[in-house]
């Protein structure tokens, strides 16, 4: 019987979400084409993290760049010399893996950040073998994940795709400081595409090559990292990280400023408010010094626990920077990057929100994946089911299907809506559940004589009757969970 990443899977490549990119030739693993549905479900996301991360300042704002940039920005972040991944290949068949990940998998330790010689050893005395085949491994070795591009007519100039969204703020730092009156802090927001050479992305459509990345870049002065503008409104919030402790707790007994805090609460509101994903499936992890990344100073994951890949895993994290990138790039480009504020002269400091966006929407489809009786559904939160509204016909006579093309074609300006007339009404109502339409409208013959319809919800199956006229303004606050379905009137 297939396991539920299989049935999401299936659900996703046959209905639209995503599939295999240029899958009528040969599929290469770690790139995915997102369909009609996938794109809408995509769309939601970025709009939703947009409105609600960018909302917490008046001061953040998101920009737009090039997906590739100059070798001299990667030798001055550091990811030329740093950006690697431990990689191990079978003797006999050939197959490379990424060593950590094998050795997580055989014994269940983390060991991020560890050295070739460290993870040698562990894979020797655990007698770890190739997973395909079970022959030897040969040793570990580090290989650069970045895509290497060779621009111009000669091909002496060496670009790169880039690995992350956050060079492109640190890049545009100085101009935006300076647009937006030259006051701290500072954030610059970016959605857009990154690109690793992951060794073996065997994790389906949750380790990627080409990938999308939601991050926001606040640049601040490190004298008041410890100060929160809104900290009364969240010091008595709880956080869940080991435990769940409140905000004052975390500045006082964790020693974390309350600046990282309060965005840690702000993290957890979104996914726990506006994803509504269960409490009990969320958590901060702290990262050790071997595991974090080589740039950060404070590193916490944030990490969802997914059933279709059997436990905790990484969808976001939250990263202090310190000084590294813009006194990286500072001191490569020679261009002072330095900002004088009351009388005093420093380099801005950043905190990072990243997000992958894949991952969540990864994490969307397992969570809200549910198995009925007679059908199998996802129950989106309305705010990112990719379709709103779908309308149908009862039957295709009668005039019902011209007024159910009348109807769907004045909500269509309004809802993400869909419109449907091929099979039985029973057929149409399920295919709707699979891809988490949360109301559907159906058009009988009663809505000829009375001008009205039915309007069916979706983890209920419960219906209503609603006259047409009021269709725009009830379907507005049910989707916006101003009234309850069984309330409406």
């Amino acid at each position: 019987m297939a396991d539920k990443a299989e049935k999401i899977t299936n659900i996703a490549t046959k209905r639209g979400f995503f599939y295999p990119s240029g899958e009528i030739y040969a599929v290469k693993s770690g790139f995915w084409t997102y369909g009609h549905l996938g794109t809408l479900l995509k769309q939601k996301f970025e709009n939703l993290w947009r409105s609600f991360f960018l909302s917490l300042s008046p001061n953040y704002y998101e920009i737009d760049d090039v997906n590739i940039l100059s070798k001299e920005v990667f030798e001055s972040s550091g990811h030329l010399e740093n950006f690697k991944d431990p990689l191990v290949e079978c003797k006999k068949c050939h197959l490379r893996f990424k060593a950590d990940e094998i050795i997580e998998g055989k014994t269940g330790r983390e060991v991020g950040g560890f050295n070739e010689i460290e993870l040698d050893k562990i894979i020797k005395k655990e007698d770890i073998h190739c997973p395909e085949c079970n022959s030897e491994l040969n040793q570990v070795k580090f290989f650069n994940m970045m895509f290497e591009l060779r621009v111009g007519s000669t091909g002496k100039d060496i670009m790169y795709l880039r690995p992350e969204t956050a060079q492109s703020p640190y890049l545009s730092f100085k101009r935006e400081f300076q647009a937006l009156r030259e006051k701290l802090p500072l954030g610059l927001a970016v959605i857009g595409k990154a690109f690793r050479n992951e060794i073996s992305p065997r994790q389906g459509f949750f380790r990627l090559r080409e990938f999308t990345q939601a991050e926001l870049q606040i640049f601040i002065n490190p004298d008041k990292f410890d100060e929160a503008e809104d900290w009364d409104e969240i010091k008595d919030y709880k956080i869940k990280i080991d435990k769940e402790v409140t905000c004052k707790e975390a500045n006082s007994k964790l020693e974390i400023p309350k600046f990282y805090v309060y965005h840690m609460a702000k993290i957890q509101q979104f996914y726990l408010n506006e994803l509504e994903i269960p409490k009990e499936k969320f958590k901060f992890r702290k990262l050790s010094e071997k595991e974090k990344a080589f740039y950060n100073k404070i590193h916490y994951d944030i990490e969802l626990n997914l059933e279709t890949l059997n436990g905790w895993k990484e969808v976001a994290g939250l990263h202090y920077r310190g000084e590294h990138d813009l006194g990286g790039h500072q001191k490569g480009s020679k261009t002072k990057l330095e900002v004088t504020i009351d009388n005093k002269k420093f380099i801005p400091n950043v905190l990072e929100l990243s997000f992958g966006v894949d991952r969540n929407l990864w994490a969307l489809l397992d969570n809200f994946y549910k198995e009925e009786k007679e059908r199998t559904l996802f129950t989106f939160p309305y705010k990112v089911s990719p379709i709103d509204i779908a309308i149908f016909p009862l039957i295709r006579k009668d005039n019902l299907p011209k007024l159910a093309k009348e109807i769907f074609h004045d909500l269509r300006h309004n809802f993400t809506t869909t419109y449907d007339e091929t099979g039985s009404i029973g057929r149409m109502y399920r295919r709707v559940d699979e891809i988490g339409c949360p109301f559907m409208i159906t058009v009988d013959h009663d809505s000829i004589k009375n001008k009205d319809v039915t309007i069916r919800e979706r983890e209920t199956m419960q219906q209503i009757r609603v006259k047409i006229k009021d269709l725009k303004d009830i379907l507005t606050k049910l989707l916006n969970k101003e009234i309850e379905f069984k309330k409406v009137k």
